[in-house]
Formats: C-alpha cells, structure tokens, sequence
C-alpha cells in the first residue's frame, strides 16, 4: 500500500438494539487472532504423470472462536490460477507466507471483510499452480475438480492432507459445508464450472466477468479469436508452481484446441452451459457490457440454460470488478447474498429485482429481469450510396457486395457511416422516433457468395449519436485509481483491508459499437466440422452478437454492418475473398423491449472517430 495516502473507513453495520431483529452478520470476532492454515486436497487425478494423485492447496483463514465454541461456520471459495503469477483484484494482490509455510496475506477483502463475520475464507490454488501438485487444464476436468474437490473435502467426502505429499491427514471439521465460490474472471469461470457438476454443499456462486464456454472465450462460431491459445496461458499461471513437469499436459492442450475453429470434444469438456441443468447453486454475477477480453456472449447464454434464483449487475466497464465501480453498494449485496444463501438470514435479497443495468456512468436502473426483450426481425436494404442503405422491416431486394482485406476493423468500418467502403456494408434505421431498448443476444444471419475458397463474416450494432459512456477501451477500462484509500474489514499484521479509491473513467463519443460477432463461412453447416466452400456459390450462415442491454436514445440511429475480418479480433482466411451478401436472405434477429424500432429517414451523422479498441491480450487477464 502506499505510505501517507488518505485512509477513509468504511461504515460497518451497527449493533442490533436488544428487541431489534438481526439484519445480518456483524463483524464480533478477533480477525488478528483468526486460524491461518493450509490443506492439501488430493483431486483423485495424475496431471503431471508423477504416479502420484493430485492433491491442491487450499489456504484457510477462519474465526478462531467459534471452533472453541464448538460451532461451525460457511465457506467462501475462491479458486484461481493467479495467486503466485499474475495477482488478484485491481492492485495485483498475490499470496504471501511467513518462515513456516504459513498463509499470511490472503489477497482481496473477502476474508477481511467476512471472517469477523463468522466466515471461513479458503483461497484454492488450481492444479498445477503456486502449491498445488498436478498441471492446469484451462477450464477441464482438473482445473473443475481443483475446486470441486475441496467443496467435497469441506463436507467430508474428500481427503485432506497437511502437506502436500505426506500421509497425516486433516479434516474440516470446523465447516458446515455451506459453500460460496466467487471469483473473477478465470477464479469465476471455475465457480461457473463446479456449480455445473451438480456438487453437493456448493449454495451459491458469484462469477464476475467470467467464462461459461472456453471455445468462446478463443473461438467464435468458427473463427479464431485473437486471444493467444490454452497451452500458452497453462504456461503463464504455472511458472511460479512447485517445479512439476506439465510438458506432456500442455501438448494435449494444443492437440485438442485444434487451430481450425471447429468444435469438438476438447471444446465439450470446458462448455458449462451444456451441463447448466445441473446447477443447484444460486448466482450472483456481473459483466461488463464492454468486456472485450471475456465477451458478453459467454454470460448471455450462460444465463438464459440458467434455471435457478439469480441475480445480475451488468455495467459499462470492460473487464472491472464491481468492488472497483460500484464499491459500497457491491460490498452492500454481497453481504446480505451471502449471509442469505449461507447462514440462512430471511433478508430479502433474493426478491430484488433480477437485473441491475447501468444505463451512463454511475447511473443505474433496475429491472425484473435479463434479458428483458424479444426478437423482431429486421431486414437490410440497398440505398442510393453503393454500401450505405437501411434497416427496416422490409426485405431488401438484389445484392450488396465488399472486399475483405488485412488491416480491417469494426471501428475503422464504422468511424466513416456515410461512406462508401470497399470492406464493409452498412444499414441503419435512420433517426429513432423514441428510444430503443435492445436486451438480449441478437442474431444475425447472412446468405453470402465469396470469390475464394475461404471466408471469414464480422458483424456489429452501432448506436450513432452523441454519448457520454465509460471508456471500455481505456487504460483501466472505465475506471481511474485515485490516491485515497477506503477499508473494507479488520485488517492484521501482513493482510491489511485498505484498497485503492477508483472514479469513473468516461468519455463522450459520437457513436458506440454496443455488440459484434465474428465467424468462418466454412462452419455454416456446423460448428464441429468446417465444410468446403466452392467459390461462387452461396452460403446462409447464422451467427450470434454478444448479449447485452442498451438503449438507443430517441434521435440516435442504430446501425448494421456487416464484414469481412475484423482484424481487431479475429484472424483472416488464407485467401481474402470478394464476398456479395444476399439481401433478400439477410436478416437481423433483435432482442428489444416492446415494439421495434420506430425511425424516419435521417442522414446518418458525421461521426467524430470511435475510442479505439482495446488491445485483445493472449492471457484471459484477472
């Protein structure tokens, strides 16, 4: 932390009156004195081929009193590869420990803020990182079972050891096997994966920003995504583990992440949504509405397969903890979420609205739930300038034709709206009578003849108009640190509680990409196998946009375009095609609320340059 800066307390709950109903869990025990210790987990699996079964370290902070008590206490998880390579939260916390091995600095504020609370905080380093034995499987069966595991350990189905390869063995008796996963990023892709087992004792998750499907996280409907490849990123979180060989681990990586975007077995075996009949736990998430690192499209239909009590925020920012956008509130509902899924406290959180939404910075609304729209059908047309016409209700007749290229990208194609442009199409509504609420995942579908052999298809949804908005695609992707610091929780000696001030980064725009979509023309027929394309022959390929919720204001315009390969995000084919797309046979599927769009003709505006896109990094970042 840094020396002399401004330390604002955060207000703690106040003590009940003596005829007042407990509101919640209050912080009355010792965090200085709390239970730090260590627990090897053995996950019943040989990823490094050592002969020997796995076993991963789960750090543990507890309450030392109630034990002593004779009572037992829930478990808040939160399992990651991050906790010796890359860090935690906004300020890159890292585990720390004393001379003796023991855990000193738990990174975040969960056990700072919910120890006292009468929590157990258990911070699991995934197979194959930090303490753990074994090698990462980027979202597989040993990064699931790294976890899962241990929710079974915490209710006595699993063995616990006091080392890593010893044979004295420890048992959690002091846990009531109430289990919260929460984590973000790859930490709440391993919530998404475990609660979609089904286990036994997991109550609730809370996945921030995270993962449902690994091929969409390096995949989209057949195109690579420019997000480097599983085997890479399996290097980067086991560089700092206890020297075991996972050569022989990450070669099956590459072997089964084949480089075409076909999906197959490897790609089943990390898609929790194909198993998200089987969650039991409720969820709690949040997703940034800019994320360009893990897209929308991976909580949109890990949402809509969910069949539990759920609750979502979704914000503006990229990839951005709500602690770090929205702290006090966030605190606030993570408290009663757990302290009601948990400990059992009648406190209404799972009857607030399913959906918070920020609309402009700092400015929320609720609503009962997400998605909140339906599909109408929208249609494009040729108009009078080659590659600009509209988007309506009625079918387009005749065809549209562009030439993709290297160097593409969907801001370049939608910096220029009233241009002709040799790499794209674009259709707009023209200017909306009154606003437009799009809440959902849109669908696209394209009938397109290329002139090669290969083909890559982009499309993306403009709002074109003037806004204020988050800036996505900044440094810190809508937030800014400040100086001062605020407290969240007890703080000891080596694990303090004090984190980082944030404000809002914003940024007025003259128009806002608010969904893309990318895929290879080969997977028409199929995501598991690309089939040849005969050049001169048409191709009808359906593909999803990233899910979000966003509403065009009256007077804006919303725009289709439709390319060839956004460079920005996916790569391009072997042969870059001339591609002419069937009007008559293109359409758009949009999830609105109430009626579509209700527009007059308008001249589209002359569009100061979009922000630009944020860098698309090979390691799905924390």
């Amino acid at each position: 932390m840094l020396a002399g800066i401004l330390v604002v307390a955060a207000a703690v709950v106040a003590a009940p009156q003596a005829t007042a109903k407990p509101r919640g869990s209050e912080p009355v025990y010792d965090f200085a004195q709390a239970v730090r210790e260590t627990a090897w987990v053995d996950i019943g699996l040989d990823g490094d081929g050592d002969g020997r079964s796995d076993r991963v370290a789960a750090d543990i902070i507890r309450p030392k009193e109630p034990a002593a008590q004779g009572k037992k206490v829930p478990v808040i998880m939160d399992a990651s590869p991050y906790y010796s390579c890359c860090g935690r939260g906004n300020e890159s916390e890292l585990k720390t420990y004393d001379s003796a091995g023991r855990p000193v600095g738990f990174p975040l504020y969960y056990d700072n803020f919910f120890v006292p609370r009468g929590y157990a905080v258990v911070l699991v380093d995934l197979a194959g990182t930090n303490k753990s034995r074994g090698c990462t499987d980027i979202g597989g069966p040993s990064d699931v079972d790294s976890a899962r595991k241990v929710v079974d350990w915490l209710n006595g189905r699993a063995n616990g050891y006091t080392t890593a390869t010893g044979p004295a063995r420890t048992n959690a008796t002091w846990s009531t096997g109430a289990v919260g996963m929460i984590g973000k990023s790859y930490d709440g892709t391993v919530a998404n994966g475990v609660a979609a087992t089904g286990v036994d004792g997991l109550k609730t998750i809370v996945p921030i920003g995270a993962i449902s499907s690994w091929y969409d996280y390096y995949r989209s409907d057949g195109a690579n995504l420019r997000q480097g490849s599983p085997a890479g990123l399996a290097q980067t979180v086991s560089r700092r583990n206890g020297g075991q060989n996972c050569g022989a681990a990450n070669q099956k990586l590459t072997a089964g992440a084949t480089s075409n975007g076909d999906y197959n077995a490897f790609w089943l075996d990390r898609d929790y949504v194909q198993s998200a009949s089987k969650v039991k736990a409720s969820v709690l998430a949040s997703h940034g509405l800019g994320d360009l690192n893990v897209k929308t499209i991976n909580f949109g239909q890990w949402w809509e397969a969910l069949n539990v009590e759920r609750k979502i925020w979704l914000t503006q920012a990229g990839h951005v903890d709500p602690f770090d956008y929205r702290r006090s509130a966030w605190v606030d509902t993570l408290h009663k979420w757990f302290d009601h899924y948990l400990l059992g406290v009648d406190n209404g959180i799972e009857k607030t609205p399913g959906a918070s939404v920020e609309r402009e910075p700092d400015v929320w609304v609720d609503q009962p739930a997400w998605p909140a729209g339906s599909a109408v059908t929208l249609r494009p047309a040729a108009g009078s300038t080659p590659g600009v016409g509209t988007l309506g209700t009625t079918a387009g007749t005749g065809t549209v034709s562009f030439t993709d290229s290297s160097g593409q990208s969907s801001n370049s194609w939608a910096a220029r709206p009233t241009e002709t442009t040799s790499g794209r199409v674009l259709f707009s509504t023209g200017a909306l009578a009154k606003d437009l609420h799009v809440s959902g995942t849109a669908k696209v579908t394209v009938t397109a003849t290329p002139s090669t052999s290969t083909a890559r298809l982009s499309a993306v949804l403009v709002d074109y108009g003037p806004a204020t908005i988050r800036n996505y695609t900044g440094p810190k992707e809508g937030i800014k640190n400040e100086l001062t610091q605020s407290c969240w929780g007890a703080s000891a000696p080596g694990n303090d509680a004090c984190y980082l001030n944030t404000s809002t980064d914003a940024v007025s725009v003259g128009l806002n990409i608010i969904s893309r979509g990318w895929a290879d023309l080969a997977n028409h027929r199929s995501l598991s196998q690309e089939s040849p394309l005969t050049p001169g022959q048409p191709y009808t390929m359906t593909f999803r946009l990233a899910s979000t919720d966003h509403v065009v204001p009256a007077g804006h315009q919303l725009a289709l375009i439709i390319g060839g390969t956004d460079g920005s995000f996916i790569g391009g084919p072997a042969q870059y095609p001339k591609i002419t797309v069937d009007l008559d046979k293109t359409s758009l599927a949009l999830p609105v609320v109430g009626a579509g769009p209700s527009a007059v003709p308008a001249a589209l505006p002359a569009a100061p340059a979009q922000i630009a896109p944020a860098t698309v990094s090979g390691l799905e970042r924390g």
